[in-house]
């Protein structure tokens, strides 16, 4: 192989080596910042991108990674890259001790989506974005849960959230970052403070079973109050009814009696008036008798009554007999 050939050769390697060195091949969702002897140039969009080989380099920027194993452990990976991830990028924040308003050290884990919007700022204008992110994380957690009670901080995870994104997404605009959402992950009070919650929780819990059981209690006894009173409305008004019905049944039973007997007394003066007697006397001489009846009944009676007007009774029953004596024959006479 003569000296031509081997130069020829090794001019083809220098082609092939400063071709490949222009031509910079960029994933979807990515982008990478190049330099012209130093300075700023240009940022390379997603595909096939050519660059001058020597004269044109990437910026490698700090970055670093939490990984999550599948066990639930996380670490991080720092690392050096040439390439920027446009993608929405989550931050988990190792568990940190936090002081609320009323001096109780709570255990918080933080949770914050950040994207990552001007390449060129997230290189010039922050040495390591997530590291400064993380940090400013920490100290504004720390500022908002400082100025809330314990109480306010277990019921308030919502406002905390929106608090810490405005905060956030206000500091890391000049990044070139926007925060989109931050999510606290776990709130740990102390041991002796979960207790006494939990003390408070079944005490409270109590309270609204017993509250519930007096309710029931209370309304089972007005039922049953209100069933006792229908129920002696029911009686009252069937007992009512029932004397109603006897009444009407008694005076019904009275009239009757009164109409037979008035029809008896009829028969008896139309019999008697036959005759050429009294009536009248007919009639007080049987009522005399029914009442001298009446009183001397009884098993052990042995009171002897006499009329006080003793002929006037025996003229009474001479006057019925001389009316039963007399016949039709006589009548015709």
């Amino acid at each position: 192989m003569g000296p031509g050939t081997i130069l020829v050769a090794a001019v083809a390697f220098g082609v092939i080596v400063l071709i490949s060195k222009s031509i910079r091949v960029v994933q979807q969702a990515q982008t990478m910042i190049i330099e012209r002897l130093g300075k700023y140039h240009k940022t390379l969009a997603s595909g096939i991108n050519f660059v001058l080989p020597v004269i044109d380099r990437p910026r490698s920027v700090d970055w670093h990674q939490t990984i999550i194993t599948p066990a639930g452990d996380s670490y991080s990976r720092r690392f050096r890259t040439e390439r920027i991830d446009l993608r929405e990028t989550v931050y988990v924040f190792p568990r940190q001790n936090v002081i609320t308003k009323d001096n109780v050290v709570v255990e918080i884990d933080a949770l914050i989506y950040s994207q990552i919007t001007d390449p060129v700022r997230a290189t010039y204008e922050i040495a390591n974005l997530p590291d400064a992110i993380e940090k400013l994380t920490q100290t504004t957690l720390r500022n908002v849960i400082g100025e809330m009670e314990l109480d306010h901080v277990l019921s308030s995870r919502d406002t905390i959230n929106a608090k810490l994104r405005a905060i956030l997404d206000e500091a890391t605009h000049k990044w070139g970052s926007k925060v989109s959402r931050v999510e606290l992950k776990d709130i740990n009070p102390p041991r002796d403070i979960r207790d006494a919650m939990e003390k408070q929780m079944r005490a409270e819990r109590e309270r609204r079973a017993t509250i519930i059981t007096a309710d029931a209690e209370r309304q089972s006894r007005i039922l049953a109050a209100e069933g006792i009173r229908q129920s002696e409305i029911n009686t009252a008004e069937g007992d009512k009814q029932a004397k109603i019905l006897h009444a009407e049944a008694e005076a019904a039973a009275r009239l009757k009696v009164a109409e037979a007997e008035a029809q008896a007394i009829e028969r008896i003066t139309a019999a008697i008036k036959g005759t050429g007697g009294d009536p009248a006397q007919y009639l007080i001489a049987i009522r005399y008798i029914e009442t001298l009846k009446e009183m001397v009944s009884g098993q052990n009676n042995k009171v002897v009554y006499m009329p006080y007007e003793a002929t006037g009774v025996l003229g009474s029953l001479g006057g019925i007999r001389e009316m039963l004596a007399l016949g039709p024959s006589d009548k015709k006479a």
